[in-house]
């Protein structure tokens, strides 16, 4: 490394205006005296002058200063000494730092002096010694990656290294004194070196590497550092050049013309071209690595909780049932390629509700992922009982595109030309970018086959479900007549009725195969004994299911119970008293007799008009909430398990609730079929009069205005002070207190609800709003609130009518 003779430490020797690249240059001194250029720092003229081939020139420049800016304009250039304190013959006193030493006040040096801009390119110069310096200082930046990565920014910035004169190994003829003074073992030189060259082959470093040409007259024309000591000695590493002076003269240089200075010249070029290109690779790469970062951010903005509940929830086709769908010739055509011209991928099974339609369509999912592996299959399953998103075609685009996308990630690249939209740290998703983005991934199918199965259109809305069809219509005419593959097929109930230019139509009911299923499955689940009483039974079931698989299940489930308690010769006088269709049997089961009636009422009431789903223990703790309010203690799941819970639900509902098997494990009737009955057909008030909308909302809030009141002090005390919302402590607090307190977050959150929607229906809520504990509510809020800036203060004289008014409660508002 090479010295500017005014300093020790680091220095810096040129500063252009818009530095692109960092050279670091030094070398050691053994004085503190200022020196000219020509004069070099003492140790060299004193004690090697005499051994130099050529003597001193008073008219050579220091080249890292007045060269260096010529060859590497945009480069800022600095020097590093460090002094020894070496006297060859005068008995001075010898430093005591090392080489470790150096290196590591060299490293915090210049991590000091580049902190604005650690990724700035470096560039080291190492002269003779030096070049051990830098190798010892880069190995300990890279040591540093995890306590300081400050420290380590070194390594990582370093892009090449020139050295002039390097010395690898323990063998040099001269300065013993510096030698012993600074160098470690000759083992551990050649530690380093191998160490050396590791990194450089793990980071891609560029390597230069000058060597002496000639020897020192005084010591025979000997090199004081032979070649096969100044180098790596791979290649593949580095590249090997001679300077045409001896050790002492080989950093020399009259000028830019100097034929030896042409040399670092070229060096300094090669390594500058090679450095853009690596810039160039590094600035593509981290333009790569942005745009997957983005796709992936955009990937999981399109997932959603319950994404894939409703398939998840529905049983798979019970033994010997559905496989006559794969026969049917419908079935055959809407796969067969060659006859897509005519019906352009599409195929719509219809039936009556409860008829299997669900069941149908996940066998025939699951079969084509077996048979027609290559094939990319996707689904959606609407929901009417689930969240919004899984009964909005809004949802049905996040998940078929999220599928498709994961599965086919070469057209991910659809996301990259479009521009989401920002609802803080997530993006807002609009149905016409989704449209849009699955009309250009299928576009870029090629020749490959997708596959996509959507179940249950009845259960969205009408005019979203008929702005699908008409999408999946235009979108399947080009295909018609191109190489894409693309094949839908819908299931729904018969109305609304949507109509088709092109496509396959299937009804379910009275099909052969369909009605083969029911009579498989009442063969191998009705227990009704043997011989002719059971013929009977299922005869007369079959006569009456008018293919409504659900009524079918229903009445076996009925029957079943009857024969477990002996009573089979009661089974066909049963079996008369269960009327015909699924309104009717609902409400037979509903009414026949009144045990738990209370729990009955109000596990309905909160299935058909909480503002979400509620998890299987929200809801066991929302009934005991109006129902029994001394049961309303901590939860504790070794005394209470899911099974219980799941066993409770069931009893509760009369087995017309089920619990989903998607992750948060929600609660939701059987079939959409018992929602249009108790609301749509008015059956709720066939159970008991006036259980309005109004009245059960007036009911609900009641419920968690009672559990908001359980006792919380053992593990929640008011006076405390509650961590930060972004802390891990305020996360530990949140999950503690609604793993003990399944339902309290809810009732925090949708008390107002339920308050506003009775409020809207003209239930006064007067008293509620006087005797209504604001403080509180605000505290519990606070505990569950996630982002810090959303915590609300306690309260002032207006704050319920600013609540009111920020959640859009107009009802309250009017209160």
């Amino acid at each position: 490394m090479t010295l500017q003779p005014e300093a020790t430490g680091l220095s810096m020797v040129v500063s252009p205006s818009t530095p692109t690249f960092e050279h670091k240059t030094a070398r050691f001194s053994d004085d503190r005296q200022e020196h000219s250029m020509h004069e070099r720092p003492t140790k060299v003229p004193r004690l090697m002058s005499a051994l130099s081939r050529h003597p001193v020139d008073s008219e050579l420049v220091y080249w890292p200063k007045h060269l260096l800016p010529q060859t590497f304009p945009s480069a800022r250039v600095f020097a590093y000494g460090y002094d020894t304190r070496v006297r060859h013959a005068l008995g001075a006193p010898v430093s005591k730092n090392n080489v470790y030493d150096i290196a590591s006040d060299f490293l915090r040096t210049l991590e000091a002096e580049r902190r604005s801009q650690p990724s700035r390119p470096l560039i080291f110069i190492a002269h003779s010694l030096g070049g051990i310096v830098v190798k010892e200082l880069l190995r300990q930046s890279r040591g540093h990656q995890v306590h300081h990565s400050h420290l380590h920014h070194i390594y990582k910035a370093t892009a090449a290294v020139l050295f002039l004169e390097l010395l690898m190994v323990a063998q040099i003829l001269v300065v013993s004194q510096i030698v012993s003074t600074l160098m470690p073992t000759s083992e551990r030189l050649r530690e380093l070196r191998d160490e050396f060259g590791l990194m450089t082959r793990r980071e891609g470093w560029i390597i230069y590497s000058f060597q002496e040409q000639y020897g020192v007259q005084r010591l025979g024309d000997k090199k004081v550092v032979e070649d096969v000591s100044s180098c790596l000695g791979d290649p593949s590493l580095e590249i090997t050049q001679h300077i045409a002076s001896d050790h002492m003269d080989m950093c020399r240089f009259s000028g830019v013309q100097d034929h030896e200075y042409r040399k670092v010249i070229g060096a300094l070029d090669l390594i500058r071209a090679r450095m853009s290109e690596k810039l160039v690779n590094i600035e593509q790469s981290s333009a790569t690595q942005e745009l997957a970062r983005q796709r992936e951010l955009r990937m999981d903005a399109m997932w959603f909780r319950a994404i894939d509940a409703r398939y998840a929830t529905i049983k798979a086709a019970h033994a010997k049932t559905c496989k006559w769908l794969l026969q049917r010739s419908e079935y055959q055509d809407w796969l067969n390629v060659a006859k897509i011209s005519t019906h352009h991928g599409l195929f719509w099974i219809k039936g009556k509700p409860g008829s299997g339609k669900s069941t149908l369509l996940k066998f025939a999912v699951q079969s084509i992922r077996k048979v027609m592996r290559s094939a990319v299959v996707i689904c959606f399953f609407f929901n009417a009982r689930g969240e919004d998103l899984e009964k909005s075609t809004l949802g049905m685009y996040r998940s078929l595109l999220s599928q498709l996308l994961r599965a086919l990630p070469d057209i991910q690249e659809i996301l990259d030309h479009f521009t989401p939209v920002q609802d803080g740290d997530s993006i807002r998703w609009h149905i016409e970018h989704l449209r849009n983005l699955f009309a250009a991934a299928v576009q870029r199918l090629g020749e490959r086959h997708l596959i996509c199965f959507i179940d249950a259109l009845d259960e969205s809305d009408e005019d979203q479900i008929r702005d699908l069809v008409a999408f999946l219509e235009e979108l399947g005419r080009p295909t018609a007549s191109s190489p894409i593959k693309f094949h839908v097929c819908l299931s729904s109930r018969h109305y609304p009725h949507i109509s088709i230019s092109n496509g396959i139509e299937m009804t379910l009911e009275g099909q052969e195969g369909h009605d083969q299923d029911i009579s498989n499955f009442l063969n191998s689940e009705l227990k009704a004994g043997g011989g002719r009483v059971f013929e009977a039974v299922k005869d007369e079931i079959l006569n009456r299911a008018s293919g409504i698989f659900l009524w079918v299940a229903l009445v076996v489930q009925i029957l079943n119970k009857e024969y477990d308690h002996g009573r089979v010769h009661a089974l066909r006088k049963r079996l008369k008293e269960i009327p015909d269709g699924l309104d009717k049997l609902f409400e037979d089961i509903l009414t026949r007799d009144n045990a738990h009636f209370e729990e009955l009422i109000l596990c309905l009431q909160w299935i058909l008009y909480a503002k979400r789903p509620l998890r299987r223990e929200e809801l066991y703790y929302a009934v005991l909430s109006g129902t029994d309010e001394e049961a309303l203690t901590p939860w504790d799941p070794e005394m209470l398990t899911a099974q219980d819970i799941d066993k409770y639900i069931l009893s509760c509902s009369k087995g017309l609730a089920e619990t989903t098997k998607s992750k948060s494990q929600t609660v939701q009737f059987i079939h959409e079929s018992v929602r249009d009955f108790l609301l749509e057909k008015n059956g709720i008030n066939k159970l008991r009069s006036e259980l309005d909308f109004g009245r059960s909302h007036e009911r609900l809030k009641q419920c968690c205005y009672s559990y908001m009141k359980i006792d919380l002090s053992a593990d929640l005390p008011r006076h405390i002070e509650l961590p930060k919302a972004s802390t891990p402590e305020a996360k530990d607090l949140r999950t503690r207190v609604s793993i003990k307190f399944p339902f309290l977050e809810f009732a925090v959150d949708n008390v107002l609800f339920h308050a506003d929607h009775a409020a809207r229906h003209d239930i006064s809520q007067d008293f509620f709003l006087r005797v209504f504990n604001t403080e509180q509510w605000i505290f519990l809020g606070n505990v569950f609130e996630r982002f810090q800036v959303r915590r609300r203060l306690k309260h002032g004289p207006f704050s319920l009518l600013l609540i009111f008014a920020q959640k859009d409660l107009a009802g309250l508002v009017r209160s």
